[in-house]
Protein backbone atom coordinates (compact mmCIF):
# COMPACT_ATOMS: atom_id res chain seq x y z
CA UNK A 1 0.00 0.00 0.00
CA UNK A 2 2.60 3.05 1.75
CA UNK A 3 5.17 1.02 -0.19
CA UNK A 4 3.46 0.38 -3.23
CA UNK A 5 2.87 3.92 -3.43
CA UNK A 6 6.55 5.14 -2.37
CA UNK A 7 7.80 3.10 -4.99
CA UNK A 8 5.88 4.28 -7.95
CA UNK A 9 7.26 7.78 -6.88
CA UNK A 10 11.00 8.91 -8.84
CA UNK A 11 13.18 9.37 -6.41
CA UNK A 12 14.63 13.26 -6.21
CA UNK A 13 11.36 14.41 -7.94
CA UNK A 14 9.09 17.59 -5.92
CA UNK A 15 6.62 14.67 -5.68
CA UNK A 16 8.76 12.57 -3.70
CA UNK A 17 10.17 15.43 -1.64
CA UNK A 18 6.49 16.58 -0.78
CA UNK A 19 5.46 13.08 0.29
CA UNK A 20 8.60 12.55 2.49
CA UNK A 21 7.98 15.73 4.27
CA UNK A 22 4.29 14.92 4.67
CA UNK A 23 5.22 11.86 5.79
CA UNK A 24 8.15 13.16 8.45
CA UNK A 25 5.25 15.85 9.29
CA UNK A 26 3.01 13.33 10.05
CA UNK A 27 5.11 11.65 12.58
CA UNK A 28 6.22 14.30 14.18
CA UNK A 29 2.81 15.96 14.75
CA UNK A 30 -0.15 14.66 17.03
CA UNK A 31 -2.41 15.95 15.51
CA UNK A 32 -2.41 14.13 12.07
CA UNK A 33 -1.58 10.13 11.27
CA UNK A 34 -1.22 8.54 7.91
CA UNK A 35 -4.53 6.16 6.82
CA UNK A 36 -4.51 4.28 3.57
CA UNK A 37 -7.90 3.97 1.70
CA UNK A 38 -9.29 1.20 -0.20
CA UNK A 39 -7.26 2.33 -3.23
CA UNK A 40 -3.85 1.02 -2.52
CA UNK A 41 -2.25 4.42 -4.41
CA UNK A 42 -3.87 6.87 -2.37
CA UNK A 43 -2.19 7.97 1.22
CA UNK A 44 -4.64 11.13 3.39
CA UNK A 45 -4.16 12.74 6.72
CA UNK A 46 -6.56 12.68 8.94
CA UNK A 47 -6.76 13.92 12.38
CA UNK A 48 -6.84 11.29 14.95
CA UNK A 49 -9.79 10.23 16.88
CA UNK A 50 -10.11 12.44 19.98
CA UNK A 51 -12.67 10.47 22.50
CA UNK A 52 -10.08 7.76 22.10
CA UNK A 53 -6.86 10.53 23.01
CA UNK A 54 -9.18 11.87 25.58
CA UNK A 55 -9.29 8.37 27.15
CA UNK A 56 -5.91 7.92 27.13
CA UNK A 57 -4.57 10.33 28.90
CA UNK A 58 -7.68 10.37 31.32
CA UNK A 59 -8.19 14.23 30.59
CA UNK A 60 -11.02 15.94 28.68
CA UNK A 61 -9.86 20.18 27.94
CA UNK A 62 -13.10 22.17 28.27
CA UNK A 63 -12.97 25.80 27.20
CA UNK A 64 -15.88 27.48 29.03
CA UNK A 65 -16.60 30.83 30.41
CA UNK A 66 -16.53 33.32 33.55
CA UNK A 67 -19.75 34.34 35.52
CA UNK A 68 -22.81 34.16 37.84
CA UNK A 69 -24.18 31.50 36.37
CA UNK A 70 -21.42 29.18 34.01
CA UNK A 71 -18.13 29.19 36.23
CA UNK A 72 -17.51 30.92 39.52
CA UNK A 73 -16.22 30.18 42.74
CA UNK A 74 -18.92 30.32 45.93
CA UNK A 75 -17.93 30.49 49.80
CA UNK A 76 -15.00 28.36 48.77
CA UNK A 77 -16.94 25.70 46.46
CA UNK A 78 -16.15 26.19 42.23
CA UNK A 79 -19.89 26.23 40.70
CA UNK A 80 -21.89 27.20 37.94
CA UNK A 81 -24.08 25.42 35.75
CA UNK A 82 -21.28 24.53 33.14
CA UNK A 83 -18.92 23.42 35.78
CA UNK A 84 -21.54 20.57 36.72
CA UNK A 85 -22.40 19.83 33.43
CA UNK A 86 -19.12 19.77 32.10
CA UNK A 87 -18.42 17.54 35.25
CA UNK A 88 -21.33 15.34 34.81
CA UNK A 89 -19.77 14.25 31.12
CA UNK A 90 -16.04 14.24 32.55
CA UNK A 91 -17.95 11.56 35.24
CA UNK A 92 -19.65 9.65 32.60
CA UNK A 93 -16.47 9.04 30.46
CA UNK A 94 -14.45 8.47 33.87
CA UNK A 95 -11.83 11.03 33.01
CA UNK A 96 -10.56 14.24 34.46
CA UNK A 97 -11.35 18.08 33.37
CA UNK A 98 -9.09 20.92 32.89
CA UNK A 99 -11.92 23.63 32.19
CA UNK A 100 -10.14 26.71 31.33
CA UNK A 101 -11.66 30.49 31.25
CA UNK A 102 -12.04 32.09 27.61
CA UNK A 103 -14.29 34.91 27.37
CA UNK A 104 -13.68 35.36 23.17
CA UNK A 105 -15.20 32.47 21.56
CA UNK A 106 -13.14 33.38 18.40
CA UNK A 107 -10.06 32.48 20.50
CA UNK A 108 -11.87 29.09 21.74
CA UNK A 109 -13.18 28.42 17.89
CA UNK A 110 -9.71 28.69 16.95
CA UNK A 111 -8.05 26.71 19.67
CA UNK A 112 -10.53 23.96 19.27
CA UNK A 113 -9.37 23.67 15.44
CA UNK A 114 -6.05 23.93 16.10
CA UNK A 115 -6.55 21.12 18.48
CA UNK A 116 -5.63 23.16 21.83
CA UNK A 117 -9.15 22.14 23.60
CA UNK A 118 -11.32 19.43 23.20
CA UNK A 119 -14.56 20.74 23.80
CA UNK A 120 -16.45 24.29 23.71
CA UNK A 121 -18.22 23.77 27.15
CA UNK A 122 -20.38 26.99 26.57
CA UNK A 123 -23.85 28.20 25.93
CA UNK A 124 -23.15 28.49 22.30
CA UNK A 125 -26.20 29.75 19.71
CA UNK A 126 -26.26 27.18 16.83
CA UNK A 127 -26.42 29.34 13.58
CA UNK A 128 -25.58 28.19 10.49
CA UNK A 129 -22.37 30.76 10.25
CA UNK A 130 -21.45 28.21 13.46
CA UNK A 131 -21.98 25.27 12.07
CA UNK A 132 -19.23 25.95 8.91
CA UNK A 133 -16.29 26.11 11.85
CA UNK A 134 -17.34 23.43 14.55
CA UNK A 135 -20.22 20.50 15.23
CA UNK A 136 -22.71 21.24 17.77
CA UNK A 137 -23.82 18.29 19.70
CA UNK A 138 -27.62 18.45 20.97
CA UNK A 139 -28.86 21.32 22.51
CA UNK A 140 -29.12 21.36 26.31
CA UNK A 141 -31.85 23.79 26.19
CA UNK A 142 -33.72 26.33 24.08
CA UNK A 143 -33.55 30.13 24.57
CA UNK A 144 -34.18 33.50 23.10
CA UNK A 145 -32.80 36.54 22.99
CA UNK A 146 -34.34 39.51 25.09
CA UNK A 147 -33.62 43.08 24.95
CA UNK A 148 -32.28 44.71 28.27
CA UNK A 149 -33.35 48.42 29.31
CA UNK A 150 -33.97 50.32 32.35
CA UNK A 151 -37.13 50.73 33.73
CA UNK A 152 -38.44 54.33 34.82
CA UNK A 153 -36.56 55.79 37.96
CA UNK A 154 -40.17 56.29 39.42
CA UNK A 155 -41.46 52.78 38.25
CA UNK A 156 -42.22 51.50 41.98
CA UNK A 157 -44.46 54.56 42.21
CA UNK A 158 -46.61 53.96 38.87
CA UNK A 159 -50.01 51.99 39.14
CA UNK A 160 -49.97 49.51 35.87
CA UNK A 161 -47.67 47.46 34.21
CA UNK A 162 -48.92 49.26 31.42
CA UNK A 163 -47.87 53.14 32.75
CA UNK A 164 -44.19 51.27 33.18
CA UNK A 165 -44.42 50.20 29.23
CA UNK A 166 -45.29 53.67 28.35
CA UNK A 167 -41.53 54.21 29.03
CA UNK A 168 -39.91 50.97 27.40
CA UNK A 169 -39.55 49.37 23.94
CA UNK A 170 -42.33 47.37 23.50
CA UNK A 171 -42.15 46.93 19.33
CA UNK A 172 -39.11 46.09 17.44
CA UNK A 173 -39.43 49.40 15.14
CA UNK A 174 -38.54 51.28 17.88
CA UNK A 175 -34.67 50.18 18.26
CA UNK A 176 -34.41 52.06 15.11
CA UNK A 177 -31.46 54.77 15.97
CA UNK A 178 -30.97 53.74 19.38
CA UNK A 179 -27.49 52.75 20.59
CA UNK A 180 -27.30 48.71 21.88
CA UNK A 181 -23.73 47.54 23.66
CA UNK A 182 -23.64 44.02 23.29
CA UNK A 183 -20.45 41.55 23.96
CA UNK A 184 -17.84 41.65 21.27
CA UNK A 185 -17.53 38.36 19.86
CA UNK A 186 -21.16 36.86 20.30
CA UNK A 187 -24.22 36.30 18.21
CA UNK A 188 -25.91 39.51 19.12
CA UNK A 189 -24.04 41.84 17.25
CA UNK A 190 -25.22 39.40 14.08
CA UNK A 191 -28.92 39.29 15.33
CA UNK A 192 -29.02 43.16 15.75
CA UNK A 193 -27.94 43.70 11.97
CA UNK A 194 -30.53 41.50 11.01
CA UNK A 195 -33.01 43.71 12.71
CA UNK A 196 -31.76 46.23 10.87
CA UNK A 197 -32.44 45.03 7.59
CA UNK A 198 -35.96 43.28 8.80
CA UNK A 199 -36.96 47.43 10.19
CA UNK A 200 -35.00 49.18 7.60
CA UNK A 201 -33.35 51.20 10.01
CA UNK A 202 -30.10 51.97 12.06
CA UNK A 203 -29.08 50.81 14.91
CA UNK A 204 -26.23 51.83 16.51
CA UNK A 205 -24.67 48.77 17.66
CA UNK A 206 -21.28 48.69 20.02
CA UNK A 207 -19.26 45.88 20.06
CA UNK A 208 -18.13 45.94 24.03
CA UNK A 209 -14.98 44.37 25.98
CA UNK A 210 -17.46 43.60 28.71
CA UNK A 211 -19.01 40.61 29.04
CA UNK A 212 -22.95 40.25 28.71
CA UNK A 213 -23.57 40.68 32.89
CA UNK A 214 -21.07 43.43 32.81
CA UNK A 215 -23.20 45.50 30.68
CA UNK A 216 -26.37 44.22 32.38
CA UNK A 217 -25.22 46.17 35.34
CA UNK A 218 -24.27 48.69 33.15
CA UNK A 219 -27.90 49.70 32.15
CA UNK A 220 -29.09 48.86 35.23
CA UNK A 221 -26.74 51.37 36.65
CA UNK A 222 -27.38 53.85 33.93
CA UNK A 223 -24.21 53.58 32.25
CA UNK A 224 -25.67 52.68 28.96
CA UNK A 225 -29.06 52.43 27.70
CA UNK A 226 -29.61 48.95 26.07
CA UNK A 227 -27.65 45.77 25.81
CA UNK A 228 -28.76 42.15 24.99
CA UNK A 229 -28.80 38.72 26.53
CA UNK A 230 -29.91 35.14 26.11
CA UNK A 231 -33.35 35.08 28.20
CA UNK A 232 -32.46 32.43 30.44
CA UNK A 233 -29.45 35.13 32.05
CA UNK A 234 -31.38 37.81 31.91
CA UNK A 235 -33.89 36.15 34.02
CA UNK A 236 -31.61 35.70 36.87
CA UNK A 237 -30.03 39.52 36.36
CA UNK A 238 -33.47 40.74 36.83
CA UNK A 239 -33.53 39.19 40.50
CA UNK A 240 -30.44 40.95 41.04
CA UNK A 241 -31.28 44.32 39.38
CA UNK A 242 -34.99 44.82 39.95
CA UNK A 243 -35.20 47.92 37.97
CA UNK A 244 -34.27 46.38 34.46
CA UNK A 245 -36.83 45.16 32.18
CA UNK A 246 -36.06 41.91 30.08
CA UNK A 247 -39.50 41.36 28.48
CA UNK A 248 -38.80 42.27 24.77
CA UNK A 249 -37.86 39.47 22.90
CA UNK A 250 -35.46 39.90 19.55
CA UNK A 251 -34.83 36.76 18.54
CA UNK A 252 -37.16 33.43 18.23
CA UNK A 253 -36.26 30.83 20.34
CA UNK A 254 -32.67 28.57 19.49
CA UNK A 255 -30.57 26.06 20.35
CA UNK A 256 -28.33 26.29 22.57
CA UNK A 257 -25.55 23.81 22.75
CA UNK A 258 -21.99 22.76 23.21
CA UNK A 259 -19.14 22.21 20.33
CA UNK A 260 -16.27 19.76 19.38
CA UNK A 261 -14.36 20.20 16.06
CA UNK A 262 -14.82 19.23 13.19
CA UNK A 263 -15.01 15.81 12.05
CA UNK A 264 -14.62 14.13 15.68
CA UNK A 265 -17.58 12.18 15.32
CA UNK A 266 -17.42 10.02 18.12
CA UNK A 267 -16.76 12.41 20.64
CA UNK A 268 -19.78 14.03 19.31
CA UNK A 269 -21.70 10.80 19.44
CA UNK A 270 -20.83 10.12 22.65
CA UNK A 271 -21.24 13.76 24.47
CA UNK A 272 -25.32 13.22 22.26
CA UNK A 273 -25.54 9.61 23.52
CA UNK A 274 -24.93 11.35 27.06
CA UNK A 275 -26.94 14.40 26.69
CA UNK A 276 -30.16 12.68 25.27
CA UNK A 277 -30.14 10.32 28.28
CA UNK A 278 -29.32 13.46 30.62
CA UNK A 279 -31.70 15.92 29.10
CA UNK A 280 -34.44 13.41 29.86
CA UNK A 281 -33.72 12.91 33.46
CA UNK A 282 -34.41 14.35 36.57
CA UNK A 283 -30.98 15.72 37.65
CA UNK A 284 -31.26 17.90 34.44
CA UNK A 285 -34.36 19.92 35.55
CA UNK A 286 -32.46 20.39 39.50
CA UNK A 287 -29.53 21.40 37.78
CA UNK A 288 -30.99 23.92 35.40
CA UNK A 289 -33.51 25.13 38.56
CA UNK A 290 -30.33 25.45 40.67
CA UNK A 291 -28.88 28.35 38.64
CA UNK A 292 -31.31 29.65 36.30
CA UNK A 293 -34.43 29.66 38.88
CA UNK A 294 -32.94 29.83 42.32
CA UNK A 295 -34.48 32.53 44.28
CA UNK A 296 -31.37 32.56 46.18
CA UNK A 297 -29.42 33.72 42.68
CA UNK A 298 -29.64 37.20 44.28
CA UNK A 299 -28.26 36.84 47.50
CA UNK A 300 -25.58 34.37 45.83
CA UNK A 301 -24.82 37.25 43.39
CA UNK A 302 -23.94 39.72 45.56
CA UNK A 303 -22.53 37.77 48.41
CA UNK A 304 -18.66 38.81 49.09
CA UNK A 305 -17.45 35.52 49.03
CA UNK A 306 -18.66 35.31 45.24
CA UNK A 307 -15.53 35.25 42.81
CA UNK A 308 -17.35 37.13 39.89
CA UNK A 309 -19.16 39.68 42.19
CA UNK A 310 -17.10 39.97 45.40
CA UNK A 311 -13.53 38.46 44.47
CA UNK A 312 -13.33 36.87 48.42
CA UNK A 313 -12.99 33.16 48.85
CA UNK A 314 -13.87 33.60 52.77
CA UNK A 315 -14.53 35.68 56.16
CA UNK A 316 -11.06 34.79 56.73
CA UNK A 317 -8.94 35.68 53.11
CA UNK A 318 -7.05 38.42 55.45
CA UNK A 319 -5.79 35.73 58.03
CA UNK A 320 -5.20 33.09 55.44
CA UNK A 321 -2.74 35.08 53.76
CA UNK A 322 -0.93 36.46 56.65
CA UNK A 323 -0.61 32.81 58.05
CA UNK A 324 0.44 31.64 54.18
CA UNK A 325 3.66 33.80 54.72
CA UNK A 326 5.09 31.30 57.59
CA UNK A 327 5.65 28.59 55.08
CA UNK A 328 5.85 30.21 51.79
CA UNK A 329 2.81 28.94 50.42
CA UNK A 330 0.29 30.78 48.00
CA UNK A 331 -2.14 31.34 50.58
CA UNK A 332 -5.17 30.03 48.04
CA UNK A 333 -3.48 26.58 48.54
CA UNK A 334 -3.90 27.52 52.09
CA UNK A 335 -7.32 28.51 51.44
CA UNK A 336 -7.82 25.35 49.33
CA UNK A 337 -6.92 22.93 52.48
CA UNK A 338 -8.94 24.94 55.27
CA UNK A 339 -12.23 24.67 52.80
CA UNK A 340 -11.67 20.66 52.66
CA UNK A 341 -10.98 20.49 56.26
CA UNK A 342 -13.45 22.56 57.74
CA UNK A 343 -15.25 24.64 54.67
CA UNK A 344 -14.41 28.04 56.72
CA UNK A 345 -16.19 27.18 59.61
CA UNK A 346 -13.94 27.87 62.97
CA UNK A 347 -16.48 26.19 65.29
CA UNK A 348 -16.67 23.37 63.77
CA UNK A 349 -16.27 19.90 65.09
CA UNK A 350 -15.16 16.16 63.83
CA UNK A 351 -16.70 12.89 65.23
CA UNK A 352 -13.23 11.78 66.31
CA UNK A 353 -12.36 15.50 67.84
CA UNK A 354 -10.65 17.39 65.39
CA UNK A 355 -11.83 21.66 66.27
CA UNK A 356 -11.91 24.44 64.15
CA UNK A 357 -10.89 25.95 60.36
CA UNK A 358 -7.65 24.02 60.29
CA UNK A 359 -9.07 20.42 62.12
CA UNK A 360 -6.83 19.74 64.68
CA UNK A 361 -7.01 17.57 67.32
CA UNK A 362 -6.61 17.90 70.43
CA UNK A 363 -3.18 17.47 71.21
CA UNK A 364 -2.12 19.57 68.65
CA UNK A 365 -4.63 22.17 69.95
CA UNK A 366 -2.87 21.81 73.21
CA UNK A 367 0.46 21.74 71.76
CA UNK A 368 0.10 25.22 70.47
CA UNK A 369 -2.05 26.39 73.21
CA UNK A 370 -5.10 26.51 71.41
CA UNK A 371 -8.96 25.69 72.75
CA UNK A 372 -12.51 26.34 71.64
CA UNK A 373 -11.99 30.68 72.71
CA UNK A 374 -9.04 30.62 70.28
CA UNK A 375 -9.66 33.25 67.32
CA UNK A 376 -9.90 32.15 63.79
CA UNK A 377 -6.11 33.78 62.64
CA UNK A 378 -4.68 31.61 65.74
CA UNK A 379 -6.11 28.85 64.81
CA UNK A 380 -4.93 29.55 60.81
CA UNK A 381 -1.54 30.22 62.58
CA UNK A 382 -1.32 26.80 64.79
CA UNK A 383 -2.25 24.83 61.39
CA UNK A 384 0.30 26.36 59.52
CA UNK A 385 3.13 25.63 62.12
CA UNK A 386 2.02 21.88 62.21
CA UNK A 387 2.06 21.47 58.39
CA UNK A 388 5.37 23.29 58.47
CA UNK A 389 6.72 20.44 61.36
CA UNK A 390 5.68 18.25 58.72
CA UNK A 391 7.63 19.35 56.23
CA UNK A 392 10.51 19.79 57.65
CA UNK A 393 10.63 15.75 58.98
CA UNK A 394 10.36 14.84 54.99
CA UNK A 395 13.03 13.19 53.81
CA UNK A 396 15.41 16.26 51.78
CA UNK A 397 15.39 13.69 48.89
CA UNK A 398 11.62 14.93 48.17
CA UNK A 399 13.61 18.18 46.45
CA UNK A 400 10.65 19.11 44.37
CA UNK A 401 8.25 21.48 45.51
CA UNK A 402 4.78 20.74 44.58
CA UNK A 403 6.07 17.19 45.50
CA UNK A 404 7.35 17.98 49.09
CA UNK A 405 3.61 20.12 49.00
CA UNK A 406 1.70 16.89 47.71
CA UNK A 407 3.68 14.64 50.91
CA UNK A 408 3.05 17.34 53.29
CA UNK A 409 -0.88 18.00 52.97
CA UNK A 410 -0.89 13.71 52.96
CA UNK A 411 1.13 13.55 56.30
CA UNK A 412 -1.10 16.79 58.12
CA UNK A 413 -3.99 13.83 57.02
CA UNK A 414 -3.24 10.61 57.73
CA UNK A 415 0.46 10.98 59.85
CA UNK A 416 3.80 11.07 58.82
CA UNK A 417 4.18 7.35 60.02
CA UNK A 418 2.02 6.16 57.29
CA UNK A 419 3.58 8.25 54.60
CA UNK A 420 6.90 7.04 55.22
CA UNK A 421 4.93 3.19 55.30
CA UNK A 422 3.88 4.17 51.72
CA UNK A 423 7.47 5.65 50.58
CA UNK A 424 9.15 1.96 51.68
CA UNK A 425 6.57 0.27 49.87
CA UNK A 426 7.38 2.36 46.93
CA UNK A 427 11.05 1.78 47.36
CA UNK A 428 9.75 -2.24 47.48
CA UNK A 429 8.02 -2.26 44.94
CA UNK A 430 10.26 -0.50 42.40
CA UNK A 431 8.34 3.12 42.15
CA UNK A 432 9.63 6.63 43.16
CA UNK A 433 9.64 7.42 46.41
CA UNK A 434 10.30 11.11 45.91
CA UNK A 435 7.04 11.61 43.57
CA UNK A 436 3.51 11.35 45.02
CA UNK A 437 1.14 10.57 41.85
CA UNK A 438 1.51 7.00 40.39
CA UNK A 439 4.24 6.36 43.14
CA UNK A 440 4.12 6.79 46.87
CA UNK A 441 0.29 7.86 46.28
CA UNK A 442 -0.78 4.41 44.66
CA UNK A 443 0.38 3.25 48.04
CA UNK A 444 -1.35 5.27 50.07
CA UNK A 445 -4.37 4.40 48.61
CA UNK A 446 -4.04 0.70 49.47
CA UNK A 447 -3.03 1.18 52.66
CA UNK A 448 -6.45 0.17 53.71
CA UNK A 449 -5.49 -3.72 51.69
CA UNK A 450 -4.36 -6.69 54.01
CA UNK A 451 -1.92 -6.62 50.99
CA UNK A 452 0.57 -3.83 51.91
CA UNK A 453 -0.73 -3.04 55.77
CA UNK A 454 0.94 -6.46 56.76
CA UNK A 455 4.10 -5.94 54.59
CA UNK A 456 6.92 -6.39 56.99
CA UNK A 457 8.16 -2.65 55.55
CA UNK A 458 5.34 -1.63 56.93
CA UNK A 459 5.77 -0.30 60.48
CA UNK A 460 2.13 2.08 61.35
CA UNK A 461 0.09 -0.64 60.24
CA UNK A 462 -3.79 0.08 58.46
CA UNK A 463 -4.97 3.47 57.36
CA UNK A 464 -8.25 5.01 55.48
CA UNK A 465 -5.37 5.17 52.94
CA UNK A 466 -8.30 6.36 49.86
CA UNK A 467 -9.24 9.38 52.75
CA UNK A 468 -5.85 10.69 52.52
CA UNK A 469 -5.10 10.27 48.60
CA UNK A 470 -8.53 12.03 48.18
CA UNK A 471 -7.42 14.90 50.28
CA UNK A 472 -4.34 15.67 48.38
CA UNK A 473 -6.31 15.00 45.25
CA UNK A 474 -9.28 17.62 46.06
CA UNK A 475 -7.46 20.55 47.60
CA UNK A 476 -4.94 20.25 44.88
CA UNK A 477 -8.00 20.66 41.94
CA UNK A 478 -9.56 23.24 44.21
CA UNK A 479 -6.71 25.32 44.23
CA UNK A 480 -6.44 25.17 40.52
CA UNK A 481 -10.09 26.53 40.28
CA UNK A 482 -8.83 29.47 42.90
CA UNK A 483 -6.12 30.58 41.00
CA UNK A 484 -8.06 30.62 37.91
CA UNK A 485 -10.81 32.84 39.68
CA UNK A 486 -9.44 34.60 42.36
CA UNK A 487 -7.35 37.63 41.70
CA UNK A 488 -5.94 39.02 45.01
Amino acid sequence: MILQFIAKIKKGSLLFSIFVTLLLSSCRNPFFSMHSTNDSSSVVLVQPDLLDTILKKGKLIAATDYGSTNYFIYRGQPMGYQYELVNKFADYLGVDVDLLIEKDLDTSIMEIQQGKIDLIAMPLTVTATREKQMDFTLPFMFTRQVLIQRKPDNYLEMATADEIDKHLIRNILKLGGKTVNVQKGTIYSDRLKTLEDEIADTINIVEDDRDVEQLIAAVANKEINYTVADEMVAKVAARVYPNIDIKMPISFHQKIAWAVAIGQKHLLDTINTWLNKFNKSLESRLLYNKYFKNIRSKRISESPYNSYGGGNLSPYDKEIKQAAELNGWDWKLLASMIYQESEFRPNVKSWVGAYGLMQLMPAAMENYGLDTNSTAGEQIVAGVKLLKSFENQLPDEISDSLERIKFTLASYNAGLGHILDARRLAIKYGKNPNVWDGNVGFFILHLSEKKYYHDPVVRNGYVRGWETFNFVKDILARYEHYKKLIHN
